[in-house]
Order: structure tokens, then C-alpha cells, then sequence
């Protein structure tokens, strides 16, 4: 086995030039199957983690996707406001622990502000139950207190005791802003992968007072409230856009979830966050199978080039393997050649690739933050991921047999006798 293994290196060798292109080609199939399978993973990750720990989300009747996606997602906006009155009744039922209210609707140079009460800072969390955490500052206290993400600090390069100015409205083109009444950034929150980095969080008597002179989306003309004289009116909010519910027992969750649906003050409607987000990944799985799909594609493309390759260059060799035929080769020994010669093309290849994803993955996950809001990681392969980088090995391998037979089927004759 270890002459084989020689022979089919030093053969390998002569024709470097052209096995090279293949492997490179193998590679780039490895990169895209292991990038794109990373990026599904994370990317599933990310949607699943962005809320835990919250049994309902209590929203004006809607679907169950839209719902989720302006209420955590900050994608879009609501169909209705529910009132006030609402969420206090909300808070009353027996079966609940806790209501996080939460006022969408304004931004900051193409981030959501999100007006809410310091109970978020304690209520809300993502991943595996993880509680936000302040990397600088505290949560908001007097009126005009912003807590800003991390994605919101690093790119507008903001520090505690900035001043920035609220805008009405969503997206990066917003004209009509409240430049009358500035807030102070009082708080930076850590790192969450989640949609929080990149909001705005103030207190919702902050977003009843910026717009206390504002109607329909505008300022009313000839009226200004100035910040002095807010003391003393009540900004107690008269609607928000929707609340996060925590029970005091599971268990209650479908008590509840029809308790709200049945209320009779306004229609409502509550979402479990888990089914939500299941829902929600149906809708985006078909881009997903698509990609996995194209990468496939390239990797079949790839190793018919290795079929390619070993095929045009048996002209080249029915020499050396009629040699072999002639000092006593037999089929399993030129079988074992060419596929151990397709084998290390293909594990070269595939080494090649999972080493160029990993660098990928570590060098641009910054840039996809930054830009994108795509946490990768760079981690231990996922099974799936082996699953791929075995199919590939496997099919490399596989797609040297096909060679090999024809190798074998050229006449002892055809390779020994001169070529005039």
C-alpha cells in the first residue's frame, strides 16, 4: 500500500500544474458549502436568540410574522397602536409576572429608537437567558436619558455624555426632527448579536414629550413645548405599539394567549416568541435552501472538473500504467492509484477550503457586524458541517473510479507500442 501511495504522489507530481487549478477549484466548493451552511446556522441562531425568556408578545391584531418582526426584529411597522389602558390591564391579570411596553416609531440617523421603561433593562433577554449588560454608563433615569447598542456607539462613534437628536420616523432619509429637545447618552449596552445593538433606547414619558407638539407625523405650527415646562404636564404615555409579557407560570401561557385575544377593550392579539420565530424562518428558508442549493451546484461542478482532469491526462499515462501492467498490476492495484491519487486531490481541496473559511469567517465577521448585523463565530465544526466536508471527500473519491475503469480497459498493447 505505501508503494501505491508513492507512485500515486510522484504521478500526481508530474501533472502538479493542472491538479493544482482542480484542487483550487475544490477549495472554492468547500468554501462556499462550509460559508454558506455557517452563515445558515448563524443566521438561524441569531433569529432564535434575539428574545428568551419572554412567554408572550401582546401587540394590536395582526399576523403573528409581523408582529415579531417590529416588535424585535425593529423590520417595519405596526397596523395599530394599543392603548394605555391596555397594557395596565394587561398587568393586572393574576397570571402575569411581568409587561414591558415597548414605542416604536422614530429613529436616529437609521437606527429604531425604542422607547420602553427601565423594567426592559431587567426583563429582556436573548440567547440562552442572558440579561443585558451595560458596558458603559447606566440605564436611563431623567427624561431626556438615551441607552445606545453597541453597533449604534462603534459606528457613529458615540461615548457616554454624547448629544444626539431624535428623528421622526423610520429609515436613513428623515427630515422632521425633534431638534428641540436633544437626549443625552447615559449608557452603552455590551455586545448582544441581537437587534438591541443597534437601537436606541429611551423612556417612554421621552417619546410622549417630543411629540407633545406634533401632529400627524409634523409639527404643529406655531406651537412649541419647551423642555423647562414638562415638568408639569402628565407624559404618561396614551398608547404604545406593543409589550413583552413574562407569566408567573408557564403552564398559563394558553390562558392568557386567549384572555388577550378575547379582550374587550380593543383587539388584541399575543404570540408565543418560539412559534413566532419558526414561522418566520419558513418564510426565509427558501432563500436558504437556494444557496445551499447554488453551492452544491459549484461543488459538482468541481469534481466533474477532477473527472475531467484525470480523464484527459490518461492519454499522458498509458504508458506509465501499461509499465505497471506489464511488472504485474492488477485491477484492484490500478483502481487503488487512481483513487488514492483522486482522494488526496480531494482532501487537499477540502483542507484547503475549511482552513479558507475559517480565515474568512474570523476576518470578515467584524464587517458583517458592522454592516449587516451577522454575528459569525468562529467555533467547533457543527455535525452538519462534517456531514458536508464527508459527502465532498466521498464524492472526490467516487469520482475517481470512474477513471480508474477506463485506465484499466486500455489495451496492454495500445500503451507499450510506439507511437509513430
Amino acid at each position: 500500500m505505501s508503494a501505491l501511495f508513492s507512485i500515486a504522489w510522484r504521478s500526481a507530481w508530474n501533472r502538479r500544474f493542472t491538479l493544482v487549478l482542480t484542487v483550487l477549484s475544490i477549495a472554492l466548493s468547500t468554501v462556499l458549502l462550509l460559508g454558506v451552511e455557517r452563515i445558515r446556522t448563524q443566521l438561524r441562531e441569531s433569529f432564535s436568540s434575539a428574545v428568551s425568556g419572554t412567554d408572550l408578545i401582546v401587540g394590536a391584531r395582526t399576523g403573528s410574522t409581523q408582529l415579531l418582526l417590529y416588535s424585535v426584529f425593529r423590520i417595519g411597522s405596526a397596523t395599530n397602536n394599543i392603548a394605555w389602558q391596555s397594557v395596565q390591564a394587561l398587568s393586572a391579570h393574576e397570571g402575569v409576572d411581568w409587561v414591558v411596553p415597548l414605542s416604536l416609531g422614530d429613529s436616529h440617523r437609521g437606527f429604531a429608537v425604542l422607547a420602553t421603561t427601565p423594567a426592559y433593562f431587567t426583563h429582556f433577554h436573548y440567547g440562552d437567558h442572558q440579561a443585558l449588560v451595560l458596558r458603559e454608563g447606566r440605564p436611563f433615569g431623567a427624561l431626556f436619558d438615551a441607552v445606545i447598542g453597541a453597533d449604534v456607539a462603534e459606528r457613529l462613534g458615540y461615548r457616554v455624555g454624547q448629544r444626539i437628536t431624535l428623528a421622526h420616523g423610520t429609515g436613513e432619509l428623515t427630515v422632521a426632527e425633534h431638534a428641540d429637545k436633544p437626549f443625552t447618552v447615559v449608557g452603552i449596552l455590551a455586545r448582544t448579536g441581537t437587534p438591541v445593538d443597534r437601537t436606541v433606547h429611551i423612556g417612554l414619558q421621552a417619546m410622549e414629550a417630543i411629540h407633545l407638539d406634533w401632529r400627524g407625523g409634523a409639527p404643529l405650527p406655531g406651537l412649541r413645548v419647551p423642555a423647562a415646562q414638562l415638568g408639569q404636564i402628565d407624559l404618561t404615555p396614551k398608547n404604545v405599539t406593543a409589550a413583552l409579557v413574562g407569566l408567573k407560570n408557564r403552564a398559563a401561557v394558553f390562558g392568557v394567549q386567549r384572555w388577550v385575544s378575547t379582550y374587550s377593550g380593543e383587539p388584541l392579539m399575543a404570540v408565543l416568541p418560539g412559534v413566532a420565530l419558526d414561522e418566520l424562518w419558513d418564510v426565509i428558508g427558501v432563500g436558504e435552501n437556494a444557496l445551499l442549493l447554488m453551492s452544491a451546484l459549484v461543488a459538482l461542478v468541481s469534481l466533474a472538473g477532477l473527472v475531467a482532469v484525470v480523464l484527459a491526462g490518461l492519454d499522458q499515462r498509458r504508458r506509465e500504467l501499461a509499465v505497471l501492467r506489464a511488472a504485474g498490476a492488477m485491477l484492484r492495484h490500478v483502481l487503488a492509484l487512481l483513487a488514492i491519487e483522486g482522494a488526496l486531490v480531494t482532501l487537499a481541496g477540502v483542507v484547503l477550503g475549511a482552513a479558507a473559511a475559517a480565515v474568512g469567517i474570523a476576518s470578515l465577521s467584524p464587517w458583517l457586524q458592522a454592516h449587516f448585523g451577522l454575528t459569525l463565530a468562529l467555533s467547533a465544526p457543527t455535525a452538519n458541517e462534517g456531514l458536508l466536508v464527508a459527502a465532498l471527500l466521498l464524492a472526490g473519491w467516487a469520482a475517481s473510479l470512474l477513471p480508474a475503469l477506463r485506465a484499466y480497459r486500455l489495451s496492454l498493447a495500445d500503451g507499450l507500442s510506439p507511437r509513430l
